[in-house]
């Protein structure tokens, strides 16, 4: 007998349909998983011949033959296991499973009979009811994962049973309950704020601009300064994440194992701090599954470098095209995946080996070449993508002990929404959120300037020898700061602050 049944395979953050073809016939006893299934696929014949025994129902002794269409993707994952069990429980004539065909069976089977959790839950549901399937049979515990998705009927199922009196009608379970994405954001951001951070009063104001636009930040100073502080205060200040972002994000953290299944979205902007160590793999994403990394976990948040040129030359240069896309392709001998990496890069380092060069209070120890072979390791068109440059310097005694009531990192957000909001307004119906990702179309539609500023930007230009990617770069910085300030046009001041940003790669670097 012949039945089938649907399920769901993921290729990086995308589902595909998988049509599970069961044969049962008669003949020597044999399970054979055909259709380019991976180990975890073809070992799903064991687990689920022994949660269909634990679960109380018959295992044909027969011949069953599985084929898992299309055979030329490949399928990977335990997510199949459900599917295969319906599908040899449906040939079975006692068990009468009513309408078994009308639904997307996603599950991986315990040898008891258990319904386990999976990975890439969200992603199959958005990419399945972009196909039309509307109906789908899930584990327990991913209920609140699915709870995010309208327009379709998901059926938490916790066992094996449960789901054959489902399917026959013995026992009525209803879909799980659409959840508003508001009460999600409600929950605090765990970040460290402003107010504990005595001066810096430079790093601060930049922080509010990278925040308010998005852009990318390189803190520049002693240690001992407060630039790992200032990086950990950052997500405190960041826009809440709008429902579209939320679930890019979410999509990314669902397949990499990563989400939180009693949240079931990712609600806050992520904050990744991967330690220099870490491989190159690791950050750009990869393995044997193209699995995603660093890079795109920060997707829609950030990404902090902490001592940026302790890092490996490749894991620096890996960064090169997520910086310029927003997206990285990650490129393996079992597949090539293209994963979002639209992230706020915030970077520290020291200006020399003894972290001292250009300090106003402590003498330097190092050598030029010592200085410059350390500076070398952030390459020109790696630091021309970082659109801010800030130096911070040691905080003096007096403000260390200073009573005066520094800003809050609410203070500071008000003025980022407000700012935020102006951008969605500007870029309503488009991809970008926020200015830092403008195309060149864009730039040179809201980013027009008087003749004064015009003249100081040619003056800039010129004398501090930039490149084509920092004239826009500085564009879309004082695109930002007019924001923040209220202005409709970009004023010369803004210009001015802008070009400012960019000064201290030609101070360090030549």
């Amino acid at each position: 007998m012949l039945s089938k049944v649907l399920s769901f395979g993921l290729k990086g953050i995308e589902g595909f349909k998988v049509d599970v073809e069961t044969d049962v016939t008669s003949g020597l006893p044999n399970f054979n998983v055909v259709g380019l299934a991976d180990t975890a696929v073809k070992e799903a014949k064991e687990r689920v011949r022994s949660a269909i025994k634990n679960s109380g129902f018959e295992y044909p002794v027969k011949r069953i033959t599985v084929n898992l269409a299309p055979a030329d993707v490949k399928k990977e994952g335990p997510s199949f296991d459900l599917a295969l069990a319906v599908g040899i429980m449906a040939v079975d004539k006692n068990l009468d499973l009513k309408n078994y065909g009308d639904f997307v069976y996603l599950g991986e089977l315990s040898l008891d009979g258990q319904i386990k959790k999976i990975k890439g839950l969200l992603p199959i549901l958005i990419s399945a009811r972009e196909l039309g399937y509307k109906r789908f049979i899930v584990p327990k515990d991913n209920a609140i994962e699915a709870s995010f998705i309208s327009d379709v009927e998901v059926y938490p199922i916790a066992n094996l049973c449960e789901c054959a009196e489902f399917l026959s009608g013995d026992k009525a379970i209803e879909p799980v309950n659409i959840c508003e994405y508001q009460q999600a954001i409600n929950t605090k951001v765990e970040a460290l704020d402003f107010c504990n951070v005595k001066g810096q009063a430079s790093a601060k104001r930049s922080l509010e601009i990278a925040a308010a636009g998005g852009h990318n930040l390189i803190m520049i100073g002693p240690p001992g300064s407060g630039k790992s502080m200032l990086a950990k205060c950052f997500p405190g200040i960041l826009p809440d994440m709008t429902f579209e972002e939320a679930l890019e994000v979410t999509k990314i953290h669902s397949v990499a194992g990563e989400l939180d299944l009693k949240k079931g979205i990712v609600a806050n902007r992520p904050f990744r701090s991967p330690h220099h160590t870490a491989s190159t793999v690791s950050l750009t994403g990869g393995g044997n599954n193209s699995k995603p990394g660093e890079i795109s976990l920060a997707h829609n948040g950030v990404m902090f470098l902490d001592e940026m040129p302790e890092y490996s030359r490749n894991s620096i240069e890996a960064l090169r095209q997520p910086l310029e896309d927003g997206t990285i392709t990650v490129s393996r001998v079992n597949a090539t995946v293209t994963y979002p990496a639209s992230f706020t890069l915030i970077a520290s380092m020291n200006p020399c080996p003894c972290g001292n060069f250009g300090s106003k209070d402590k003498k330097c120890k190092c050598s030029p070449h010592q200085i410059h072979s350390y500076l070398a390791r952030l390459s020109g068109p790696i630091m021309d993508r970082i659109d801010i440059h800030v130096e911070v310097d040691n905080v003096c005694y007096d403000d260390l002990k200073s009573e005066k009531k520094e800003e809050t990192s609410a203070e500071i957000k008000a003025r980022v929404d407000k700012a935020r909001k102006i951008q969605l307004e500007r870029f309503k119906g488009c991809k970008n959120y926020c200015n830092a990702k403008m195309s060149v179309p864009q730039v040179k539609e809201f980013c027009k300037l008087d003749d004064t500023s015009e003249m100081i930007l040619r003056s800039a230009f010129e004398r501090l020898n930039l490149s084509a990617r920092a004239h826009d770069r500085i564009l879309k910085v004082a695109r930002t700061i007019a924001d923040l300030e209220g202005f409709e046009d970009i004023q010369a001041s803004h210009i001015a602050e802008a070009i400012g940003y960019r000064s201290l790669d030609r101070k360090y670097w030549t």
